[in-house]
């Protein structure tokens, strides 16, 4: 929990704060980013809320700080009602689940909405709010897990729905290795019509991604939006595996054809087709580069 003591002076005066307990993981800036700012190497609120739309944007990012950063002078007294936000719909059927871990370091996380039953990439925290409102909308039939970084509480999930969890072999670990399905092959695996899982090693040796419909693809800690560079990029500081690999693995997901990114770390993306191929060319260049 948040603690007035720790508020940090960045702040603006007001309700909404940030204290000194903050991770700089970026959550609540691109949650509510007309209220959440970076100051330093943390967050801090710029804008107290100054409409209905910003107060629920703001409580949904304190919900999902995943250090509980973030704090309110007054007890907040529609938390109830920002509880009801989360999973917020992001397009079509696809939602961002909120309550991120810090186990994952802030990972987001996302539900798919199926009717041959509803995927659940990556794993946020397991609060009794979220899984209820996951049990209304249908219930979990697979997690997949992109990597071994993100999985947080996936035994918690596995338990209370029964879901069969996925995730490659190479990410198999003292805490993954019970999961059900390990996927062993550099081959795409085709899970479902829709569902189209593609290897790419790099960041990880085992990274997988996730590609939803021929539209959304699921990448975990291989791709994602720079603020800053206003490009796609992967992650060259933080690739624990192969740099050489990791561009290898960027030039083989080119070759699909996708309109969203959207991450575990990092920003989504959203473009028409061509557009997102340029940008994937312009990251593999600037990799090519790093």
């Amino acid at each position: 929990m948040a603690n007035i003591n720790r508020r940090r002076s960045e702040n603006i005066n007001g309700n909404f704060y940030v204290d000194s307990t903050c991770i700089d993981c970026d959550t609540c800036r691109w949650m509510a980013p007309e209220v959440f700012t970076q100051a330093g190497e943390q967050s801090a609120v710029y804008h107290q809320p100054s409409n209905e739309t910003e107060k629920m944007r703001s409580l949904a990012a304190l919900l999902s700080c995943p250090t509980s950063s973030i704090g309110t002078v007054e007890k907040p007294k529609r938390i109830k009602e920002a509880q009801q936000l989360l999973p917020a719909l992001i397009a079509e059927n696809v939602y961002h689940c909120g309550y991120h871990s810090e186990k994952s370091y802030a990972a987001a996380s996302y539900l798919i909405v199926r009717p041959d039953g509803n995927i659940l990439v990556d794993s946020p925290r397991f609060v009794p709010p979220l899984v209820k409102n996951i049990e209304a909308m249908g219930g979990i039939r697979y997690m997949y897990l992109t990597h071994g970084d993100d999985v947080a509480d996936h035994q918690l999930y596995h338990e209370h729905f029964g879901c069969d969890r996925i995730i490659h072999y190479d990410e198999i670990n003292a805490d993954t290795c019970r999961v059900e399905m390990q996927l062993s092959p550099s081959e795409p695996y085709q899970l479902a019509d829709d569902l189209l899982i593609i290897s790419v090693p790099g960041h990880t040796k085992g990274h997988t991604v996730l590609l939803y419909n021929n539209k959304f693809l699921f990448t975990g800690d291989h791709l994602a939006w720079s603020e800053s560079l206003q490009q796609l990029v992967g992650f060259h500081d933080v690739c624990w595996y192969s740099w050489p690999e990791q561009i290898k693995s960027m030039q083989k997901l080119a070759n699909y054809s996708f309109e969203w990114v959207l991450p575990g770390h990092g920003r989504r993306y959203n473009a028409d087709r061509q557009t997102m191929s340029n940008q994937m060319q312009k990251c593999i260049a600037w990799m090519l580069d790093a």
